[in-house]
């Protein structure tokens, strides 16, 4: 039994790091197999099925926008064909701010529901916890001037990257999970726990409403 479970961690870790490498180089067939069919994905930016997601990734990246990731440690729960896992990691997104080049940098966390189906682990929903974020001019010396009523809007913890998406764009969630022990981010760990002894059908939660018309 723990050979299996070690088997299926480490096939976990490694489709973790597939979803980054695959992402971020926009290969987007290789992307496709880290996910079950109804695989959703919540981000700031988006939250949508993750053929969705692929096309708003694959549009920003046309314009010239670029949004990259980095990863850190990973910690995997398994029981029977159910998995929850949580990996560290950091969203790095460049973009102009009023004629400004600026790197945002945001430390977060994604939190997994993955499921073996017909002898394939696939991620099912993937939420998205953050927990710092700061804004940088590229170019030293150059002037960045915040909105400061739209920066908090957010928490504290994404303000930065929300900002830099907001003013590009998107429509950022206020209510994203955040922190450590938020209400939110409970939430969510009440959510996984559940998914994973098999007492949810579906891992949709209060971080996920786009999602209940489409289930």
């Amino acid at each position: 039994m723990e050979d299996q479970h070690r088997q299926d961690r480490a096939i976990i870790r490694e489709l973790i790091e597939n979803w980054v490498v695959w992402r971020d180089t926009a290969h987007w067939d290789e992307f496709r197999k880290v996910w079950h069919p109804d695989g959703r994905m919540t981000a700031s930016w988006k939250q949508a099925g993750f053929e969705e997601f692929i096309a708003g990734s694959h549009d920003l990246m046309e314009r010239g926008g670029s949004i990259l990731h980095l990863l850190g440690g990973t910690a995997v729960k398994v029981n029977g064909t159910r998995a929850i896992s949580q990996t560290k990691m950091e969203i790095q997104q460049r973009d102009r701010l009023d004629g400004v080049l600026c790197d945002v940098s945001c430390m977060a966390r994604h939190y997994d529901f993955w499921e073996k189906r017909d002898g394939r682990w696939g991620l099912v929903l993937r939420e998205t916890i953050f927990d710092k974020s700061r804004i940088d001019p590229v170019i030293l010396g150059e002037k960045l001037c915040i909105d400061e009523q739209l920066y908090n809007k957010f928490p504290a913890e994404y303000a930065a990257l929300a900002y830099l998406q907001e003013k590009i764009g998107f429509s950022v969630r206020p209510s994203m999970p955040h922190g450590w022990r938020g209400p939110a981010v409970e939430e969510l760990y009440r959510r996984g726990e559940l998914w994973l002894a098999g007492e949810l059908d579906k891992p949709w939660g209060p971080a996920s409403d786009s999602f209940r018309n489409q289930a």
